[in-house]
């Protein structure tokens, strides 16, 4: 299956203003994140998509393909839908939507979602890791729940699952699940996603997922034994990224 893969990108982060252009290792965060999703080689094609112009020209300074779209989206996955749309991109059967502030991506989380799908078990495909019971009073961190088959039931800024016996919490922490920023979707299921009106669960929660977990569309987890680094969220975000960087980085610019 050829594989596009496509980084939207906003300057409408509240909890951290002008996100994809502030600095990361002495470089926009958007092309940190551009080069990490490119140097893993999990795609035919990388595309940053962006409805502005100052992010297209930090990226597009470094060599990277963008692909300019409208600016009322209302979630990361309709940006890249668009980009899926377009006559230049038609011809590929899966799309990874690798959002544009996950600059440590792991390869085994994009290798993991684009396995589910390759291998025809889902139409829809994402990542999760193990963690402790810690981030689940952490609204900001996404938590997902699964079947026994690896489908994804909901995902939540609450903390599910709920502990009602504290006899079982033992059995409850070995079930919190950390939603990973990473989507593989079949070309057809991914234009289905974004077709649905959004959804009152989505609306609520922030959460774009929801949207075709509501409507029915199968969604697997491949589930990580370990959390990676994280995405950058907010200002404590952007300085331990920077610090991580440059323990793993230290002289590259």
């Amino acid at each position: 299956m050829r594989t596009l893969a496509v980084i939207p990108a906003r300057l409408g982060a509240t909890r951290l203003p002008r996100k994809p252009l502030r600095l990361l290792g002495g470089e926009p965060l958007i092309v940190r994140v551009w080069q990490r999703v490119t140097d893993l080689g999990l795609a035919d094609r990388v595309v940053v998509a962006t409805d502005s112009d100052e992010i297209a020209a930090a990226v597009h300074r470094r060599g990277a393909e963008v692909a300019m779209t409208r600016p009322d989206h209302p979630s990361g996955t309709d940006r890249v839908a668009e980009v899926a749309e377009q006559n230049e991109y038609a011809s590929f059967e899966l799309v990874v939507n690798v959002q544009g502030d996950e600059p440590f991506l792991a390869p085994e989380a994009v290798t993991g979602a684009v396995g589910l799908v390759r291998e025809r078990r889902f139409p829809l495909a994402t990542a999760a890791a193990r963690v402790g019971p810690a981030i689940l009073d952490r609204p900001e961190i996404v938590k997902v729940v699964c079947d026994d088959g690896g489908r994804a039931l909901y995902f939540s800024r609450a903390p599910i699952p709920y502990l009602r016996e504290s006899a079982d919490g033992d059995r409850r922490d070995a079930l919190v699940l950390q939603h990973v920023g990473v989507y593989a979707c079949r070309r057809d299921a991914l234009l289905a996603w974004v077709r649905l009106p959004p959804h009152d669960l989505e609306r609520v929660e922030r959460l774009e997922q929801l949207r075709p977990l509501a409507a029915g569309i199968a969604m697997g987890v491949h589930v990580l034994d370990a959390p990676p680094p994280g995405g950058v969220d907010t200002e404590e975000d952007l300085l331990r990224a920077n610090a991580m960087w440059d323990d793993l980085y230290a002289g590259r610019r």
